[in-house]
């Protein structure tokens, strides 16, 4: 087995790894930039339904304190 392993064939098998390494690293940079932008969306719904509770919340509250006060 050893035999059939020359030199120039194990170059060329070294060239196709190779090729198929720099496909496979240009892939997982197009699948990176695209899963980056679906969680830098994600974070931003987020942040924006956080503070729409908080100022729900900020109300409700008011309003209740607010209820609580004309009650005296």
């Amino acid at each position: 087995m050893r035999s059939t392993w020359t030199d120039s064939r194990l170059d060329d098998f070294k060239d196709d790894v190779d090729a198929r390494f720099d496909e496979l690293s240009a892939r997982v940079g197009d699948m990176d930039t695209r899963l980056t932008g679906r969680i830098d969306a994600l974070q931003h719904t987020m942040l924006q339904a956080f503070i729409g509770l908080m100022v729900v919340m900020t109300t409700g509250f008011m309003g209740i304190a607010g209820l609580i006060l004309t009650q005296f």
